[in-house]
């Protein structure tokens, strides 16, 4: 009996030792709307308990209470039906049921990352004179791209923000699907190449958080991680002018460079970039010579521009942009182009935003897409 009772001690301590090496940020982040995500998780977690702790005591009490050498319970094996039993059975999971799908319903809106903030935190509303930080996020292989347009400059790996002040992110990708992630700010959002994400979230503490990529995306996946700087109106504002006084001028040249595959960037600082960069990205025609999407997605839209601009098909690939210069990019990406001869290459190109749909592939039939043919 002894060793059982030290055995039972040395099981119950077993979660402690596990849940001391985790990194509990989640359960106690710094940004308001992490925060009502952490209380959306603890509230379904006590309703989820209140029938699995009673039903749990209830399969152990009857196996203890019902044992064979119990003598004194009392044994009915014509016994096959109690309403009142039944009514607590169903009706306290049915309750349960319905306050989860009540707090799923207000939480879905009221945490939708595309709806602007309505207040700093749980006591404070937004003040009427505040400006919003916009931020554009570019997810590369394997590294992170952060645009400040109304601040004209541009960081790699290293992002900063001042406190209470609301941030409304732009998120895209360069080449393949990741997941932007700072779980002391706001929950993960998808970075997806030719769409756009938003996310808007305050921080109301100051601090070095962590950022990172939460959905793989190849061999160097595990190094794409960033630094996110909560910081003071003045450290802020030395921040960005630290930024410009040390930065480069970031152009079309320079982030085909950038944008290249590589493991473990150092932070950057451009003290300029280029206006339409970020759309450029977006629209998948940062590269010389492409079509961008928005333009592709207009000809859709005027019923396409027949067989006679069959030239916009080389526009259109945009999954094989490295392999002209000779190399064999290690990113999570591969070329159709070579995989199914007489289909143009569309990764990225049926994700555009505003619900517009994807154009028709070739079979090989015809030199090209119809909707996709046209000289503007």
């Amino acid at each position: 009996m002894p060793k059982l009772v030290k055995f039972s001690r040395l099981l119950s301590v077993l979660p402690l030792l596990f849940l001391a090496g985790c990194n509990m940020v989640v359960m106690a982040p710094s940004g308001d709307i992490a925060m009502q995500q952490r209380d959306l998780i603890v509230v379904s977690t006590v309703l989820m308990l209140l029938i699995i702790i009673p039903v749990i005591f209830l399969t152990l009490f009857f196996a203890w209470r019902y044992r064979r050498s119990n003598t004194a319970a009392t044994y009915d094996p014509e016994w096959h039906h109690s309403t009142r039993l039944e009514i607590v059975i169903w009706a306290a999971p049915l309750a349960i049921i319905i306050a989860l799908g009540a707090v799923t319903w207000i939480s879905t809106h009221k945490l939708d990352p595309y709806r602007p903030l309505d207040r700093l935190d749980a006591e404070r509303a937004i003040p009427a004179d505040t400006k919003p930080l916009t931020v554009e996020v570019v997810a590369l292989d394997w590294k992170w791209l952060f645009f400040y347009p109304e601040l004209g400059i541009a960081t790699v790996n290293e992002l900063a923000a001042p406190v209470d002040m609301p941030i409304n992110f732009k998120i895209t990708a360069s080449s393949v699907m990741n997941s932007f992630y700072i779980p002391a700010l706001a929950g993960q959002i998808y970075a997806m190449p030719g769409m756009e994400t938003k996310l808007h979230a305050v921080i109301n503490r100051e601090g070095e958080y962590e950022g990172f990529s939460a959905n793989y995306s190849g061999a160097g996946f595990s190094h794409m991680r960033f630094k996110f700087h909560g910081l003071n109106q003045q450290g802020f504002d030395a921040w960005v002018a630290q930024v410009k006084q040390q930065g480069t001028m970031l152009n079309r040249d320079a982030y085909l460079k950038l944008e290249k595959p590589s493991e473990k960037e150092p932070v950057r600082y451009y003290a300029g970039a280029d206006a339409d960069l970020y759309n450029a990205i977006l629209n998948m025609c940062a590269t010389p010579g492409k079509m961008c999407m928005n333009e592709m997605m207009h000809i859709d839209m005027m019923g396409g521009g027949g067989k006679e601009s069959a030239e916009n098909r080389e526009k259109l690939q945009y999954d094989n942009r490295h392999v002209g210069e000779g190399e064999t990019a290690p990113a999570a990406t591969g070329s159709m182009q070579h995989d199914m001869p007489g289909m143009p290459s569309t990764a990225g190109m049926d994700m555009q935003h505003e619900g517009h749909s994807m154009p028709g592939m070739s079979n090989g039939a015809d030199p090209a897409p119809a909707q996709l043919n046209n000289n503007n």
